[in-house]
C-alpha cells in the first residue's frame, strides 16, 4: 500500500515524522520566540474591492524589521458562510511564531431561496488572490518577505488556499480587485479537508452536492467546464509549490478521497505533496487530531517558509 494512503501512524516512517513535527511545534510554542513575543495587530484593513464590496482583512505581525514570512488564513463555510474572525486567535499565535499573519474576508455566494448565487465562482478565488497581491504590494510596510507567503484554510478555505498555490495568471482567475502588477501565487499551502475535484465531490457527497451546485451554478452535466475550472486538480503542474493536505478519515461531507485525488495528481507531476489522514476525525478536527494537525501545519510552514 502506498504510504500516502495509509492512516496516520500506520507507517513507521510517518509515525517518526509526526513525532518530530509535534515536538518541534511544542518547542516553538513553549520555549521559542512565541513566548513573551511582542506583536502588532491591525483590524479592518481594506485590501481591495470585489465589485462594489470593500474587502477586509485583519493582520498580526511580530515587532521588528523582518522581513518575516507570511501566512494567509482563509475561512471556510461552503463559500456561503463563515467569517474571518474565526482565525483571529490563530493569526496572533502565528505572529508569535514569527509570521506576519492575515485572516481575510471574501465575497460569499449569498444564494437566494432557490440556491442561485449572487456571487458565484470565481468571485471568491478573485478576492483571495487580491489579498495575496495586496500583501505583496504592502510588503515593506508590514515587514513581509514577498517570496515567502503561504496560505491555509479549512474546507472551502482549503479549496481557496489550493487555488492560490496551484493557479497562476494563465488560469484567468485574478479578477480586478487591485494590485494587478503583483503575483497572487503563494509558496506553500496547508489544505485542511478542502475540495479538490468538484465533479467527484458532487457525485460522492450528498451533503456537498447542493452547496457545490449553488457555488458553481449547476450540475456537472450542465456546467462541466465551470466544475473543471474550480477544481484544484485541474491545475496541477510541475512548478507548483509544496502542499500539505490534512483530512479526517471519517469525513463524509468532503470525503478523504478528495485529498487522495490531489495526492495522486501532484505525485504524478513530481510535485511535493504530503498527505495526512487522521483517524477518528470528521469534517473539522477536535482533541488530539486538532493538535496533531496544527503541529504538522507549523512544522510544514517552518520548513518551507523559514
Amino acid at each position: 500500500m502506498n504510504a500516502a494512503r495509509q492512516p496516520i501512524g500506520s507507517s513507521p516512517t510517518l509515525r517518526r515524522a509526526l513525532i518530530v513535527a509535534v515536538c518541534l511545534a511544542a518547542t516553538a510554542w513553549w520555549t521559542g520566540p512565541a513566548r513573551g513575543a511582542e506583536i502588532v495587530e491591525k483590524e479592518n484593513i481594506t485590501y481591495g474591492a470585489g465589485g462594489d464590496r470593500a474587502l477586509k482583512l485583519d493582520l498580526a505581525r511580530p515587532e521588528g524589521d523582518g522581513p518575516f514570512p507570511a501566512i494567509i488564513f482563509v475561512h471556510g463555510g461552503g463559500w456561503r458562510g463563515g467569517d474571518r474572525a474565526g482565525y483571529r486567535r490563530e493569526i496572533v499565535e502565528a505572529a508569535r511564531r514569527g509570521y506576519v499573519a492575515v485572516t481575510v474576508s471574501y465575497r460569499l455566494t449569498e444564494p437566494d431561496d432557490k440556491g442561485k448565487a449572487k456571487f458565484p465562482f470565481p468571485a471568491q478565488v478573485n478576492d483571495v488572490k487580491c489579498a495575496v497581491r495586496w500583501l505583496r504590494a504592502n510588503a515593506k510596510k508590514f515587514h513581509v518577505d514577498p517570496k515567502r507567503i503561504g496560505a491555509t484554510g479549512g474546507s472551502a478555505g482549503g479549496h481557496l488556499s489550493l487555488m492560490l498555490g496551484l493557479t497562476d495568471a494563465s488560469a484567468k482567475l485574478e479578477g480586478d480587485g487591485g494590485h494587478a502588477d503583483r503575483s497572487s501565487r503563494v509558496a506553500a499551502v496547508v489544505n485542511y479537508f478542502g475540495p479538490t475535484d468538484m465533479i467527484a465531490l458532487s457525485r460522492t457527497s450528498d451533503g456537498a452536492r447542493p452547496i457545490v451546485a449553488s457555488f458553481l451554478g449547476g450540475t456537472p452535466e450542465e456546467v462541466r467546464e465551470t466544475f473543471l475550472a474550480a477544481s484544484p486538480t485541474t491545475y496541477v503542474s510541475k512548478d507548483d509549490p509544496p502542499v500539505l493536505s490534512l483530512h479526517g478519515a471519517d469525513d463524509t461531507l468532503v470525503p478523504p478521497e478528495q485529498a487522495r485525488l490531489l495526492d495522486e495528481k501532484m505525485k504524478a507531476a513530481g510535485v511535493p505533496h504530503t498527505l495526512m489522514i487522521l483517524e477518528g476525525q470528521k469534517h473539522g478536527f477536535h482533541g488530539e487530531g486538532s493538535a496533531k494537525a496544527k503541529a504538522a501545519m507549523y512544522a510544514f510552514f517552518d520548513k518551507h517558509l523559514k
